[in-house]
Protein backbone atom coordinates (compact mmCIF):
# COMPACT_ATOMS: atom_id res chain seq x y z
CA UNK A 1 0.00 0.00 0.00
CA UNK A 2 1.02 3.63 -0.36
CA UNK A 3 1.03 5.74 2.80
CA UNK A 4 1.93 9.39 3.21
CA UNK A 5 2.47 12.02 5.89
CA UNK A 6 1.73 15.63 5.02
CA UNK A 7 3.84 18.64 5.92
CA UNK A 8 1.85 21.79 5.24
CA UNK A 9 0.83 25.09 6.75
CA UNK A 10 -2.75 25.08 7.99
CA UNK A 11 -3.99 28.41 9.31
CA UNK A 12 -7.01 29.21 11.45
CA UNK A 13 -9.51 29.84 8.64
CA UNK A 14 -11.74 26.82 8.13
CA UNK A 15 -12.51 27.03 4.43
CA UNK A 16 -8.89 27.24 3.18
CA UNK A 17 -7.93 24.35 5.46
CA UNK A 18 -10.75 22.11 4.26
CA UNK A 19 -10.06 23.05 0.64
CA UNK A 20 -6.40 22.10 1.13
CA UNK A 21 -7.39 18.74 2.63
CA UNK A 22 -9.75 18.12 -0.29
CA UNK A 23 -7.03 18.95 -2.81
CA UNK A 24 -4.47 16.65 -1.18
CA UNK A 25 -7.04 13.89 -0.93
CA UNK A 26 -8.05 14.24 -4.58
CA UNK A 27 -4.39 13.90 -5.54
CA UNK A 28 -4.03 10.88 -3.25
CA UNK A 29 -6.97 9.14 -4.89
CA UNK A 30 -5.59 9.89 -8.34
CA UNK A 31 -2.26 8.31 -7.39
CA UNK A 32 -3.80 5.27 -5.71
CA UNK A 33 -2.79 6.09 -2.16
CA UNK A 34 -4.21 4.06 0.70
CA UNK A 35 -3.61 6.22 3.77
CA UNK A 36 -2.44 9.73 4.60
CA UNK A 37 -2.27 11.82 7.74
CA UNK A 38 -2.18 15.55 8.34
CA UNK A 39 -2.34 18.04 11.20
CA UNK A 40 -4.90 20.80 10.83
CA UNK A 41 -5.03 23.88 13.04
CA UNK A 42 -5.52 24.14 16.77
CA UNK A 43 -4.81 26.80 19.34
CA UNK A 44 -1.29 26.51 20.69
CA UNK A 45 -0.09 27.53 24.13
CA UNK A 46 3.46 26.81 25.21
CA UNK A 47 5.05 27.61 28.55
CA UNK A 48 8.81 27.55 28.95
CA UNK A 49 10.06 29.03 32.18
CA UNK A 50 8.78 32.58 32.29
CA UNK A 51 8.12 32.69 28.56
CA UNK A 52 4.57 32.10 27.37
CA UNK A 53 3.33 32.28 23.79
CA UNK A 54 -0.31 31.72 22.85
CA UNK A 55 -1.70 31.92 19.33
CA UNK A 56 -5.32 32.95 18.69
CA UNK A 57 -7.85 30.17 19.19
CA UNK A 58 -8.89 28.06 16.22
CA UNK A 59 -12.55 27.28 15.47
CA UNK A 60 -13.95 24.30 17.39
CA UNK A 61 -16.27 21.64 15.98
CA UNK A 62 -18.51 19.00 17.52
CA UNK A 63 -17.57 15.47 16.54
CA UNK A 64 -20.59 15.21 14.22
CA UNK A 65 -20.00 18.50 12.36
CA UNK A 66 -20.82 18.51 8.66
CA UNK A 67 -17.21 19.39 7.85
CA UNK A 68 -16.30 15.74 8.42
CA UNK A 69 -18.92 14.60 5.91
CA UNK A 70 -17.22 16.87 3.42
CA UNK A 71 -13.79 15.38 4.11
CA UNK A 72 -15.22 11.85 4.00
CA UNK A 73 -16.77 12.53 0.61
CA UNK A 74 -13.37 13.66 -0.66
CA UNK A 75 -11.59 10.67 0.89
CA UNK A 76 -13.45 7.91 -0.90
CA UNK A 77 -11.37 4.71 -0.49
CA UNK A 78 -8.42 6.54 1.12
CA UNK A 79 -8.01 6.44 4.89
CA UNK A 80 -7.48 10.02 6.05
CA UNK A 81 -6.29 10.96 9.57
CA UNK A 82 -6.42 14.59 10.61
CA UNK A 83 -6.52 16.72 13.73
CA UNK A 84 -8.99 19.36 14.84
CA UNK A 85 -10.21 21.34 17.85
CA UNK A 86 -13.26 19.57 19.26
CA UNK A 87 -16.05 21.11 21.33
CA UNK A 88 -17.94 18.71 23.61
CA UNK A 89 -20.04 19.35 26.71
CA UNK A 90 -18.80 22.89 27.14
CA UNK A 91 -15.15 21.81 27.01
CA UNK A 92 -12.53 21.66 24.28
CA UNK A 93 -10.31 18.77 23.25
CA UNK A 94 -7.29 18.51 20.98
CA UNK A 95 -8.68 15.69 18.84
CA UNK A 96 -8.04 13.54 15.78
CA UNK A 97 -10.30 11.57 13.50
CA UNK A 98 -9.70 8.79 10.96
CA UNK A 99 -12.21 8.42 8.16
CA UNK A 100 -12.93 7.19 4.66
CA UNK A 101 -15.83 7.72 2.29
CA UNK A 102 -17.74 5.21 4.41
CA UNK A 103 -17.51 7.46 7.45
CA UNK A 104 -15.56 7.76 10.70
CA UNK A 105 -13.33 4.79 11.58
CA UNK A 106 -11.91 6.01 14.87
CA UNK A 107 -11.20 9.02 17.06
CA UNK A 108 -8.63 10.12 19.62
CA UNK A 109 -8.45 12.91 22.18
CA UNK A 110 -4.98 14.04 23.15
CA UNK A 111 -4.16 12.57 26.56
CA UNK A 112 -0.89 14.28 27.52
CA UNK A 113 -1.12 18.04 27.92
CA UNK A 114 2.04 20.15 28.20
CA UNK A 115 1.87 22.93 30.77
CA UNK A 116 0.72 25.62 28.37
CA UNK A 117 -2.25 23.61 27.11
CA UNK A 118 -3.77 22.52 30.44
CA UNK A 119 -5.99 25.60 30.66
CA UNK A 120 -7.07 25.39 27.02
CA UNK A 121 -7.98 21.71 26.64
CA UNK A 122 -9.54 18.88 28.58
CA UNK A 123 -7.38 15.75 28.41
CA UNK A 124 -8.44 12.51 26.79
CA UNK A 125 -8.27 9.34 28.87
CA UNK A 126 -7.55 6.41 26.54
CA UNK A 127 -5.49 5.03 23.69
CA UNK A 128 -7.56 2.67 21.55
CA UNK A 129 -6.70 1.03 18.22
CA UNK A 130 -9.37 0.37 15.60
CA UNK A 131 -9.75 -1.57 12.37
CA UNK A 132 -9.45 0.20 9.00
CA UNK A 133 -9.13 -0.87 5.36
CA UNK A 134 -5.35 -0.48 5.72
CA UNK A 135 -5.13 -2.56 8.90
CA UNK A 136 -5.47 -1.91 12.60
CA UNK A 137 -4.51 1.69 13.36
CA UNK A 138 -3.97 3.95 16.37
CA UNK A 139 -3.50 7.71 16.64
CA UNK A 140 -1.28 9.97 18.74
CA UNK A 141 -1.33 13.77 18.96
CA UNK A 142 1.77 15.89 19.55
CA UNK A 143 3.05 15.37 23.10
CA UNK A 144 1.41 11.93 23.31
CA UNK A 145 4.31 10.42 21.39
CA UNK A 146 6.79 11.58 24.03
CA UNK A 147 5.46 8.86 26.34
CA UNK A 148 6.44 5.28 25.44
CA UNK A 149 3.35 3.93 27.20
CA UNK A 150 1.04 5.64 24.70
CA UNK A 151 2.39 3.94 21.57
CA UNK A 152 2.93 0.70 23.50
CA UNK A 153 -0.73 0.65 24.52
CA UNK A 154 -1.82 1.01 20.89
CA UNK A 155 0.61 -1.68 19.74
CA UNK A 156 -0.65 -3.93 22.51
CA UNK A 157 -4.16 -3.33 21.22
CA UNK A 158 -3.08 -4.74 17.87
CA UNK A 159 -2.18 -1.58 15.94
CA UNK A 160 0.36 -2.13 13.15
CA UNK A 161 0.14 1.46 11.97
CA UNK A 162 0.40 4.60 14.14
CA UNK A 163 -0.64 8.00 12.82
CA UNK A 164 1.10 10.77 14.80
CA UNK A 165 -0.47 14.18 14.16
CA UNK A 166 1.49 17.18 15.37
CA UNK A 167 1.80 20.93 15.42
CA UNK A 168 5.31 20.66 16.87
CA UNK A 169 7.32 23.90 17.03
CA UNK A 170 10.99 24.68 17.32
CA UNK A 171 12.39 25.58 20.73
CA UNK A 172 11.35 28.97 22.10
CA UNK A 173 14.11 29.14 24.71
CA UNK A 174 17.12 27.93 22.71
CA UNK A 175 16.37 28.65 19.07
CA UNK A 176 18.85 27.28 16.54
CA UNK A 177 19.71 29.19 13.35
CA UNK A 178 18.53 26.24 11.24
CA UNK A 179 15.46 24.11 11.98
CA UNK A 180 17.33 20.86 11.50
CA UNK A 181 19.76 21.89 14.26
CA UNK A 182 17.00 22.69 16.75
CA UNK A 183 16.76 20.51 19.84
CA UNK A 184 13.04 20.04 19.31
CA UNK A 185 13.80 18.87 15.79
CA UNK A 186 16.10 16.20 17.20
CA UNK A 187 13.49 15.09 19.73
CA UNK A 188 10.71 15.00 17.14
CA UNK A 189 12.75 12.63 14.96
CA UNK A 190 13.95 10.58 17.92
CA UNK A 191 10.43 9.91 19.20
CA UNK A 192 9.15 8.91 15.76
CA UNK A 193 11.92 6.38 15.24
CA UNK A 194 11.94 5.08 18.81
CA UNK A 195 8.19 4.51 18.96
CA UNK A 196 8.34 2.56 15.68
CA UNK A 197 11.36 0.44 16.64
CA UNK A 198 10.41 -0.39 20.21
CA UNK A 199 6.92 -1.52 19.17
CA UNK A 200 7.87 -2.89 15.72
CA UNK A 201 5.14 -0.92 13.97
CA UNK A 202 4.91 1.57 11.10
CA UNK A 203 4.69 5.23 12.16
CA UNK A 204 3.22 7.88 9.85
CA UNK A 205 4.14 11.20 11.44
CA UNK A 206 2.69 14.47 10.11
CA UNK A 207 3.61 17.96 11.27
CA UNK A 208 2.81 21.58 10.53
CA UNK A 209 5.13 23.92 8.65
CA UNK A 210 5.31 27.71 8.65
CA UNK A 211 4.83 30.08 11.56
CA UNK A 212 2.09 31.34 13.87
CA UNK A 213 3.12 34.28 16.01
CA UNK A 214 6.39 33.28 17.71
CA UNK A 215 5.94 29.61 16.87
CA UNK A 216 8.00 28.18 14.04
CA UNK A 217 6.84 24.68 13.10
CA UNK A 218 9.35 21.98 12.21
CA UNK A 219 7.72 20.07 9.38
CA UNK A 220 9.79 16.86 9.19
CA UNK A 221 6.85 14.63 8.36
CA UNK A 222 7.93 11.07 7.76
CA UNK A 223 7.09 7.40 7.38
CA UNK A 224 9.11 5.13 9.68
CA UNK A 225 9.40 1.37 9.30
CA UNK A 226 9.12 -1.14 12.17
CA UNK A 227 12.91 -1.25 12.49
CA UNK A 228 13.06 2.48 13.19
CA UNK A 229 14.33 3.28 9.68
CA UNK A 230 12.98 6.41 7.97
CA UNK A 231 11.42 5.32 4.68
CA UNK A 232 10.39 8.80 3.49
CA UNK A 233 10.56 12.32 4.90
CA UNK A 234 9.90 15.95 4.01
CA UNK A 235 12.65 17.58 6.09
CA UNK A 236 11.65 21.14 7.11
CA UNK A 237 9.77 22.08 3.96
CA UNK A 238 6.14 21.56 3.04
CA UNK A 239 5.49 18.42 1.05
CA UNK A 240 4.56 14.76 1.22
CA UNK A 241 6.52 11.89 2.71
CA UNK A 242 5.31 8.94 0.62
CA UNK A 243 6.28 5.29 1.05
CA UNK A 244 5.01 2.08 -0.53
CA UNK A 245 5.10 -0.92 1.77
CA UNK A 246 3.22 -3.99 2.94
CA UNK A 247 2.47 -2.87 6.49
CA UNK A 248 1.36 -6.26 7.82
CA UNK A 249 4.24 -8.00 6.05
CA UNK A 250 6.87 -5.57 7.32
CA UNK A 251 5.57 -5.80 10.88
CA UNK A 252 5.52 -9.61 10.72
CA UNK A 253 9.08 -9.74 9.37
CA UNK A 254 10.35 -7.40 12.06
CA UNK A 255 8.94 -9.75 14.72
CA UNK A 256 10.20 -13.01 13.22
CA UNK A 257 13.20 -13.45 15.54
CA UNK A 258 12.63 -10.86 18.26
CA UNK A 259 9.06 -9.93 19.16
CA UNK A 260 9.16 -7.08 21.64
CA UNK A 261 5.52 -7.29 22.66
CA UNK A 262 5.54 -11.06 23.13
CA UNK A 263 8.82 -11.05 25.07
CA UNK A 264 7.91 -8.40 27.61
CA UNK A 265 8.29 -9.27 31.32
CA UNK A 266 5.66 -7.09 33.03
CA UNK A 267 6.28 -8.68 36.42
CA UNK A 268 9.80 -7.21 36.42
CA UNK A 269 8.75 -3.66 35.63
CA UNK A 270 7.13 -2.66 38.91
Amino acid sequence: MRVAAVSAHFGREVEPCVAKVEAITADARAQGWTCWSSRTPRSVAISAGSTRCTTPVSPAFPADDAVFDRVAAAAGPVVVCLGYRESAGGRFHNSAVALTGDGVLGRHRKVHQPAGEVAAYAAGDAFTAFDTPVGRLGMLIDYDKTFPEAARTLAGDGAHLLACLSAWPASLTNRAPRLLQDRQSRLFDLYDCARAAENQVVVVSANQTGTMGRLRFLGQSKVVGPGGDVLARTWAKAGLAVAELDVAGEVARSRTVLSHLAERRPEAYS
